[in-house]
């Protein structure tokens, strides 16, 4: 009798499970900001036919993310249907042409809030094949195109319902929602059913045709870009040349409002519009960076790395030396559009910016008794140890306080023991006892303290 109960009873639980997919949550408690800015991107160059626009189902409620729903990339992050509350959570790109969009009548539908892409992969556990994923489908923002992300989307279209088809169902699946989540089921496209229907909100903002006053606009936008930017070198440099362990008020006023302009410039190139051939041909050329965004965002970058004026510094300007006098040297453009993960190397020392540094022992990103911050002069950002990233990319320059964005307060991986003085002292990491910081090549690396030479550096 007992062994009919159990097998019924476990029929009945297959029969269940089958019947109503299990939703399990990757919810996060933190994220990675470094490796983020690497997965995640803005395309910047993208055509947008919608931009920040809500994707309502056919009973009205909005398509959402959380950003703490997927891994520590902000990858496989389910997509849920809730009640329309115009939140940064509900609002969509659809991008109709672009680093991971190059086929006429397709389009990437890209969450607004996290860049990443919708996905769809049929290799998953049914009830979760449809999900945010990083776009060109690598985990770590590598890939180029893929067809799980691209659905069909025809010129003006999204005012009307329409179903999202993905190219990789092969004209056989469209979405719907399932269970209060995103899901997909067998359809005919051009006879999809009610809740296969999806419209772009009212409220999204759609991209206005080419016009005369369209390539001005954006001429004026791209001169405007280029002064500030030209502005904050110029501050920059300025700051440097009269800065003292104890920035001065006057410097510091100057500073911040250099820096108010230059934001205040570059705000609208935070969400660009469209442009005309006219108006890019007339565009200074952006300065290409090695990683992710493929050209400095001096907007981006402002607001990542800002300089923190009321910070206490023992050195300002100086150089990094190692023990057979070489000097640590950083290159902006071996980084990401935001200035982040720029790898230290080694080099000869030339005297110039980008072999400068500030030591800083209190501010906004250091509070800590007996630790200091390791900061370029020239891009504001803090030498860096994480050792979740791959082997020989582990130290690197990141935002101050370990977000992209430059919204983070303190983090012990940017924290080094500093008690004063020029050294000789090794640069030993507080998110990792018994490791220091070596020349490995020519590049800053990290290696188990062993109290040899090689270890130590002076600052001059």
């Amino acid at each position: 009798m007992l062994a009919k109960f159990t097998v019924a009873a476990l029929v009945l639980g297959f029969q269940l499970a089958e019947a109503a997919p299990v939703y399990f949550p990757r919810t996060v408690t933190s994220l990675d900001q470094s490796q983020i800015a690497e997965a995640q991107p803005r395309d910047d160059t993208a055509t947008r036919a919608f931009t920040a626009a809500p994707i309502k189902t056919s009973d009205g409620q909005c398509l959402t993310v959380d950003k703490l729903g997927g891994d520590a990339r902000e990858n496989l992050i389910p997509i849920t249907a809730a009640a329309c509350d115009g939140s940064a959570g509900q609002q969509w790109d659809v991008i109709t042409n672009g680093k991971h969009a190059n086929q006429p009548g397709f389009a990437n539908f890209v969450s607004t809030l996290t860049n990443g892409c919708m996905n769809f992969d049929d290799r998953r556990a049914p009830g979760n094949q449809v999900l945010l994923f990083s776009c060109g489908g690598r985990a770590d923002g590598g890939g180029d195109v893929v067809n799980s992300q691209l659905f069909t989307f025809a010129n003006g279209a999204g005012a009307a319902p329409l179903p999202l088809v993905p190219q990789s169902g092969n004209n056989a699946s469209c979405f719907a929602v399932k269970n209060g989540a995103l899901d997909v089921s067998a359809c005919d496209p051009t006879k999809p059913a009610a809740d296969q229907l999806f419209t772009i909100g009212a409220s999204g903002k759609a991209a206005a045709p080419d016009s005369a006053s369209a390539s001005a606009s954006a001429t004026a936008s791209a001169t405007a870009t280029t002064s500030a930017k030209a502005s904050a070198k110029a501050s920059k440099k300025g700051s440097k040349a009269s800065a003292t362990a104890s920035d001065s008020a006057s410097s510091s006023a100057s500073a911040t409002a250099s820096t108010s302009v230059a934001a205040k410039a570059n705000n609208a190139q935070v969400t660009p519009a469209p442009s005309s051939t006219t108006a890019s041909a007339t565009a200074t050329t952006p300065d290409a960076v090695s990683r992710a965004g493929g050209v400095l965002n001096p907007s981006a970058a402002a607001e990542a790395n800002p300089k923190d004026n009321t910070a206490t510094r023992a050195f300002t300007g100086a150089a990094v030396k190692t023990s057979d006098g070489k000097c640590l040297s950083i290159d902006p453009a071996a980084g990401d559009f935001r200035e982040n993960l720029i790898p230290v190397t080694i080099a000869d020392c030339d005297g110039s910016d980008g072999q400068k540094f500030d030591v800083i022992t209190k501010g906004v990103h250091q509070d800590a008794q007996g630790q200091a911050l390791i900061v370029s002069s020239e891009t504001n950002g803090c030498l860096n140890f994480d050792p979740r990233r791959a082997a020989g990319d582990q130290v690197i320059l990141f935002s101050c306080g370990g977000r992209a964005d430059g919204g983070g307060a303190v983090t012990n991986s940017q924290q080094f023991a500093f008690t004063g003085g020029n050294g000789p002292l090794p640069l030993t990491p507080n998110n990792a006892a018994g490791t220091c910081l070596v020349n490995n090549g020519g590049k800053l690396d990290s290696a188990p303290c062993d109290k040899s030479d090689a270890q130590n550096f002076t600052f001059a």
